[in-house]
């Protein structure tokens, strides 16, 4: 067996150090953004019952070619979640929540599993910040999941986002569009593409997502020639409430997403440094999930982000830096008096290291100034006299510190590089 057996599955990775604090920074960023649009936190188990993730449609890519689908030992039929609003929709109506006080707002940050060809910031096990609001079917609700998806794209670093919009519209007018693209698409069906061919008599709607029948689609009926006054009425007030809020935002007439649960307002966000076809990640509303996992037909909107893409087009690394760090080195046979004096910082909440590998002074002190800004020094006459020599391997300055204040020196320290 080679060495290859023993590597990441394709579409994996391992996310290392400086990485892992980006991801931390996006967690952070993401929830605190939810927090201050009211939205709690949520986790859902990471593989659910298979049908909840039917609901989001038989015909799509997801259910039909990228789940994760299983039979575990005792025979039940399982996914990996490939998406978070369904896992989200079942977790509402388990919990009651249709009976708390409206509009319930959840958020989530974790990772989703998909089985497609990776790609440049598409992985098949990705993480994923998402937001869902429950109970109400205004508009304010559409703009405020946009508006808020939005202000964390911002503030991690690609200022000035915009978003693409359309309604596929509702069950009063879709079914006329829907029989006008067939009819459109189904004179023409010997040029479709093979997978639109598919989609002719599956999802119509879906042959507007294509990126191969690109003429055709310039040439199809448009939606908004068969909108209901109430469907006209609800995506003109989404746009017009989140222009108002400071955001750039135009109708897309192709946009259409690719999940049968979206009902009316349909969403994507790009940048325009990212081109016209770049698309970050979308979102819509969905009323009519929660009654097909069980409960009552309650209205809800909301998005997913896909945390890779959107590190992957900042402008630069969005970073939480690491603690500030100081490293404990020591004189021959101080070692033990090294660690104790760690251990005491650590418990004063200082983050310090210490050598464990028997390496020189000069040694320990090359790898301080890889690890850290400050370097105590154990041992010799500072040490009787209940002193500790304190470093700053940036400067080459150096104090003599009393070892009941080193703690207090430290902090102090860290104070004055900040300010």
């Amino acid at each position: 067996m080679g060495f290859e057996e023993f590597q990441t599955a394709r579409g994996t990775r391992d996310v290392l150090a400086s990485e892992w604090w980006q991801f931390e920074a996006m967690r952070r960023l993401t929830l605190s953004w939810a927090a201050r649009f009211g939205y709690d936190p949520i986790e859902t188990p990471i593989f659910e019952k298979t049908p909840v993730f039917l609901r989001i449609g038989e015909s799509t890519d997801i259910v039909q070619h990228e789940s994760y689908r299983f039979i575990d030992a005792g025979g039940d039929d399982l996914t990996l979640r490939p998406e978070g609003t369904a896992a989200a929709a079942r977790a509402y109506v388990q919990h009651g929540m249709q009976n708390a006080s409206q509009p319930v707002r959840l958020c989530y940050f974790g990772p989703m599993f998909r089985r497609e060809r990776p790609e440049a910031g598409r992985y098949r096990q990705h993480t994923q910040f998402g937001a869902e609001l429950y109970g109400t079917a205004s508009p304010l609700a559409d703009a405020e999941v946009m508006l808020l998806a939005t202000r964390v794209v911002d503030a991690a670093g690609l200022k000035n986002p915009d978003i693409r919009v359309n309604s596929i519209g509702c069950e009063v007018c879709r079914p006329r569009y829907r029989e006008a693209l067939m009819e459109f698409f189904g004179a023409r069906k010997s040029t479709l593409c093979r997978d639109c061919q598919i989609r002719l008599t599956q999802n119509p709607l879906r042959l507007l997502d294509c990126k191969v029948d690109v003429d055709l689609k310039e040439e199809a009926p448009d939606l908004q020639d068969f909108w209901c006054d109430a469907c006209r009425d609800h995506i003109e007030r989404v746009m017009e409430i989140v222009a108002a809020g400071g955001q750039s935002i135009r109708r897309d007439r192709h946009l259409v997403r690719g999940l049968d649960y979206y009902t009316r307002t349909v969403f994507e966000v790009g940048h325009p440094s990212l081109g016209e076809q770049v698309a970050l990640f979308g979102g819509g509303r969905y009323d009519g999930l929660t009654a097909e996992l069980g409960g009552p037909s309650v209205p809800a909107v909301g998005f997913g982000m896909g945390i890779e893409r959107l590190l992957s087009a900042l402008p630069k690394p969005l970073l939480t830096p690491t603690p500030p760090r100081v490293y404990v080195a020591h004189l021959p046979g101080f070692d033990a008096e090294a660690n104790q004096l760690a251990l005491k910082l650590r418990d004063q909440n200082i983050a310090a290291d210490c050598d464990v590998l028997g390496r020189s002074l000069k040694a320990q002190l090359k790898e301080a100034s890889r690890r850290a800004k400050l370097a105590l020094i154990v041992g010799g006459q500072e040490w009787s006299g209940n002193t500790v020599t304190v470093r700053d391997l940036g400067r080459g300055e150096q104090d003599l510190v009393a070892l009941d204040e080193v703690a207090h020196y430290i902090k102090k320290r860290w104070q004055e590089d900040e300010a």
